[in-house]
């Protein structure tokens, strides 16, 4: 016993020092990856927070003293007339266009999970057939207007409200469930909404809010749907209200504040990339440990 152990642990340490060297590779090129992703982000933090005459003088610093900064571009931003109204239209588009979605998005991809369901294949491959073939920004122009949906927010929600391969995700999610639990229910006399209900959902809260997240930061940056359909300025989003707000300062026509007596455009620009970004990264924490096993059980199949 005691000659077998040692064997078995000199073969571990012989296994970790050939691993070293992979892992010392793995973690260079994982911190790489990370600076690429951090150093832009900081730059864009760092102009978001540089006032005038520091631009002026130098130019973006790449690290703001503690005493040489300021959320002027911010507060521009924050304080306009619309911005309230613009957060509020982008709230409501969110979480009604998530919950839509989902509300349909489940039960499709449940029922295509079930490889008894007459027709299976045929639903499949027009589903499919759609996610190969986009029909194009006209027809999606037409169905619209034909049923006068712009000027509201259904005609943001409806049109993208189920994603293909969010349903191919939840689908193979779906079948990788123990098939025995849900004959379990079927015997007991569940019928199939009853099994969704009670058995499925209750299984696959880490697909859900998988599935939920790519809603939510779909709708939350939807940007050219609200500016083909939304003419009223009411109804803007806040991704359309920041673009207006730009290009009026660009144009030196920001009339409610002057952009360039206290800070300049990049600022402005930085700063409303930040605030664009700030819900998502508050809410991604929060399902983070549910995202790679949504995605992996779901993308995977045994």
């Amino acid at each position: 016993m005691t000659t077998k152990t040692k064997v078995v642990r000199s073969g571990r340490k012989t296994s970790r020092r050939e691993d070293r060297p992979y892992q010392i590779a793995l973690a260079f090129f994982l911190f790489i990856v990370l600076m690429i992703i951090v150093i832009p982000f900081w730059r864009v933090v760092v102009t978001s927070l540089t006032p005038l005459n520091t631009y002026i003088q130098g130019g973006v610093p790449y690290f703001l003293p503690l005493r040489d900064w300021t959320v002027e571009a911010y507060k521009q931003l924050m304080t306009h007339p619309q911005f309230g109204k613009a957060l509020t239209n982008s709230t409501i588009i969110t979480i009604g266009g998530t919950a839509i979605s989902l509300f349909l998005t489940v039960p499709l991809a449940y029922g295509l999970s079930i490889s008894t369901l007459p027709g299976r294949r045929i639903i499949l491959m027009l589903i499919l057939f759609t996610f190969l073939f986009n029909p194009g920004l006209v027809p999606a122009y037409l169905m619209v207007t034909t049923l006068d949906l712009q000027n509201s927010f259904w005609a943001v929600i409806l049109p993208p409200a189920v994603s293909v391969y969010n349903t191919l995700v939840m689908m193979s999610f779906f079948e990788g469930l123990p098939e025995e639990l849900m004959d379990a229910a079927r015997i007991d006399g569940a019928n199939e909404l009853q099994v969704l209900f009670r058995v499925v959902l209750p299984l696959s809260k880490p697909i859900i809010l998988t599935i939920g997240l790519f809603y939510a930061v779909f709708f939350w940056n939807e940007f050219f749907t609200p500016i083909l359909y939304l003419n009223d300025n009411d109804l803007i989003p806040l991704p359309v209200l920041l673009r207006n707000i730009l290009i009026s300062a660009s144009f030196n026509e920001f009339v409610e504040f002057n952009a360039f007596s206290s800070t300049f455009i990049e600022a402005l620009k930085s700063a409303a990339v930040l605030i664009t970004m700030l819900p998502m990264l508050i809410v991604y924490p929060w399902i983070q440990r549910y995202f790679t096993k949504g995605t992996l059980v779901g993308g995977v199949k045994e």
